[in-house]
């Protein structure tokens, strides 16, 4: 039999491969605003010339595409490696470099996605053809997303078609910046706009007219009580920085002129909450009491008036999945260092709740490098990434093998 340390290059050739794939990642400019087939399209050919089994997921406007290819056997239980393929815009003028040409300087390489998260994907297709050699007895799922920017949007086909196989994944992992910690949580978000509609006029028949403006702020002021409660009441969890829900108001705009009493406003507002809250019912909680003392008011003084919403995105939190039996089944292979809970949103969640697949996250880069100008990843989290991921092709490689129902 074939051993896995029999089939893996030195770590600089593994470096180097991850480097050059990196590089042509970053080149597909994937801003979530555009299509990202063509690197959809890339990888797959990659993976298929490696044997992998490739499956294609379309958006219903063809544009965007989610990835899934699949080494090893079928009828057993495996692991998903899952990255997304988009990445936030590269607008801002401080970028010292294209950041969408990859430049190494000081032991880092630069380019918008290099951590969040083309890094991971880099990595993958560097141990892919060790995958393809190796004597894999359980399968490995390499999922790659649109849209994770934009409110995870390409996520739940992939959770769906797993969950849909005749022997369903057992874990997964999201390779998310986390500087090769293991993060075992993350907050959920539903994110919301609402439409104030007031009637206008001259400023000085202000109490004839209603003010969209003004009720807009009595509702966002209900929203930042609602967070307020969060912090005094709970439920916590003190292994996220901010250990409870947080809710607030993040964008306003409305009226037309400093005379007229405004006839619309718009906002936008978030909830961040904690794995075990029902954060649906928390909204709609929300929302009814909105109605029923902001909107209802509005109404009754003139007819069609009143404020509206619309769920923007949403996302599930992910929950603790040190408990589970796949992860006991990579434990070994897991980073000793333990980088908590985040707030930042990640797929494991959509894994967890529609998959049915507890979730980790375990990536390199730091999260502190994301969405900013100058966008990096260190080589040698690139090395320890590699390292990382061929742990767990050896424990693939040494999983019994198991038959399906």
């Amino acid at each position: 039999m074939t051993l896995q340390s029999e089939i893996q290059p030195a770590a600089s050739d593994r470096q180097a491969s991850a480097v050059q794939h990196l590089s042509e990642l970053i080149r597909f400019d994937t801003v979530s605003r555009n299509s990202n087939r063509a690197l959809i399209d890339h990888m797959a050919e990659y993976f298929r010339g490696l044997g992998a089994r490739i499956t294609i997921l379309p958006d219903a406007t063809g544009t965007k595409a989610n990835l899934i290819a699949a080494f090893g056997p079928e009828g057993v239980a495996g692991v998903v490696w899952s990255g997304h393929t988009d990445v936030v815009p590269a607008d801002e003028p401080e970028w010292q470099s294209d950041p969408f040409t990859a430049e190494i300087r000081d032991g880092k390489l630069f380019g918008r996605g290099a951590c969040d998260m083309k890094g991971f994907a880099a990595c993958v297709m560097a141990v892919a053809p060790q995958l393809a050699q190796a004597p894999l007895a359980r399968p490995v799922y390499l999922c790659f997303s649109h849209d994770e920017e934009v409110g995870c949007l390409g996520a739940p086909a992939i959770a769906r078609h797993l969950a849909a196989l005749p022997v369903p994944p057992e874990f997964a992992i999201i390779g998310e910046p986390s500087m090769m910690q293991l993060v075992t949580g993350q907050k959920g978000k539903i994110a919301m706009r609402a439409h104030v509609t007031g009637t206008s006029g001259h400023s000085s028949f202000a109490p004839e007219h209603v003010n969209a403006v003004e009720y807009a702020s009595r509702a966002i002021a209900m929203i930042a009580e609602r967070g307020k409660r969060y912090e005094s009441e709970g439920p916590f969890d003190h292994d996220f920085t901010v250990p409870h829900a947080t809710m607030l108001a993040t964008m306003i705009n409305g009226g037309v002129a400093t005379n007229v009493t405004p006839d619309s406003c718009s906002f936008t507002f978030e909830l961040r909450s904690i794995a075990g809250m029902d954060a649906e019912a928390d909204m709609a909680e929300l929302l009814a009491r909105i109605a029923t003392e902001v909107s209802a008011e509005m109404a009754a003084k003139t007819a069609g008036t009143g404020i509206t919403f619309e769920r923007i995105f949403s996302y599930p939190p992910m929950g603790e999945a040190r408990n589970t039996t796949g992860f006991a089944r990579y434990a070994r292979q897991m980073p000793e260092a333990w980088g908590g809970k985040v707030s930042y949103g990640s797929e494991g969640g959509i894994f967890e709740l529609i998959g049915g697949i507890p979730s980790v996250i375990v990536g390199p880069g730091s999260i502190e490098q994301a969405h900013k100008p100058n966008e990096f990843v260190a080589l040698d989290q690139l090395d320890a990434c590699i390292a990382f991921l061929d742990g767990i092709v050896t424990e693939l490689c040494a999983a019994p093998t198991e038959t399906a129902s």
